[in-house]
């Protein structure tokens, strides 16, 4: 009998065929061209392991010490992690950041897509100017977006109370006033959220007309359109900017620190605004790490930021998992 031939690459027990390692031995011209590869891309690895790898590690160590820049890291295992249970000044920048992701998120988000289906309808003249519009304060520094939302939310001078008191209403406090001082921060961000509107737009002349017009023969007006038909085919970029919207809202920083130091400081020189009303996670990192010199409390602070994010995400992530709509996945 004939014995049958063997695979290449494979051998009796015990013993090496062609070796899978031959596979991989490389000719001198890929090993050249992997060697142009990797100098080409040497710039962005050096500054990904010397700016963000090292320092993040470096971080996660020191979050375990007390660490004060000027004196050697001492070990304190769980400290700074516990003392964030007993720390007030911690859940009241947590509250005030749960308050702007929960309530200024969605509320931006819900905001834009009214705009975007505004300015995605059909004959409209000029329609052009109006997107320009809607994107500008997109391209506005956050600096000078905040000191400017300083003037227009002057309890006294401003234009926003102004306008309100000719229609009879009295205007509130905003930034200085501590019930109001979060509000103010999600009308900014409402008015900066053309970014959010130029995805909309682009996942709404993405819905196939033949979809619209299959519903006008049922029947359907504006409003089961919207619901049944715009809504599920746009579910994705819904998904993407609650996501981005909340991460950026956790992160939140250069607006509140402009106007928390326009505002007033505390007695301390640290920043958050009246009562600690714009004291949002961030700046509470900030004054730890750069007024206090608390860097070990600062790192502690910084990997439970991003343990929330990841939560923050996946749950939104579990929560659409039958809610969201993918063309590509049918």
């Amino acid at each position: 009998m004939t014995a049958l031939a063997k695979p290449p690459g494979t051998g009796a027990p015990g013993t090496a065929g062609p070796s899978r390692f031959a596979r991989l031995k490389l000719t001198r011209a890929e090993r050249r061209g992997l060697r142009t590869g990797l100098l080409f891309i040497s710039p962005w690895l050096v500054g990904f392991l010397a700016f963000n790898l090292y320092p993040a590690l470096a971080s996660l160590y020191y979050s375990f010490t007390n660490f004060k820049i000027l004196q050697e890291p001492r070990w304190t295992g769980l400290d700074n992690y516990a003392k964030l249970i007993n720390d007030p000044i911690f859940w009241k920048s947590l509250t005030n950041t749960l308050y702007l992701t929960v309530v200024g998120v969605p509320l931006a988000v819900v905001v834009a897509l009214g705009i975007a289906l505004l300015l995605n309808r059909k004959g409209i003249r000029g329609i052009g100017i109006f997107r320009t519009i809607f994107y500008l304060p997109v391209v506005i520094p956050g600096v000078a977006a905040a000191i400017l939302w300083i003037f227009l939310l002057s309890p006294v001078n401003g234009l926003v109370n102004q306008s309100l008191r000719v229609v009879g209403i009295a205007g509130p406090g905003w930034f200085y006033d501590p019930a109001w001082a979060k509000n103010g921060i999600i009308l900014m961000t409402i008015w900066a959220a053309g970014d959010v509107v130029i995805i909309y737009l682009g996942a709404l002349q993405g819905v196939s007309r033949a979809l619209y017009e299959a519903a006008e023969v049922d029947g359907a007006g504006a409003w089961v359109k919207l619901r049944h038909v715009t809504i599920p085919m746009i579910s994705p970029a819904i998904l993407f900017n609650l996501i981005t919207g909340a991460i950026a809202a956790f992160q939140s920083f250069t607006q509140a620190f402009v106007i928390s130091a326009g505002v007033g400081r505390g007695n301390d020189g640290s920043i958050g605004g009246v009562q600690n009303s714009l004291l949002f996670y961030g700046l509470n990192l900030y004054n730890n790490g750069f007024r206090y010199f608390q860097m070990g409390y600062a790192s502690a602070l910084a990997w439970i930021l991003l343990i929330m994010i990841l939560v923050a995400t996946l749950v939104l992530l579990r929560a659409s998992r039958n809610r969201v709509y993918y063309e590509s996945a049918q």
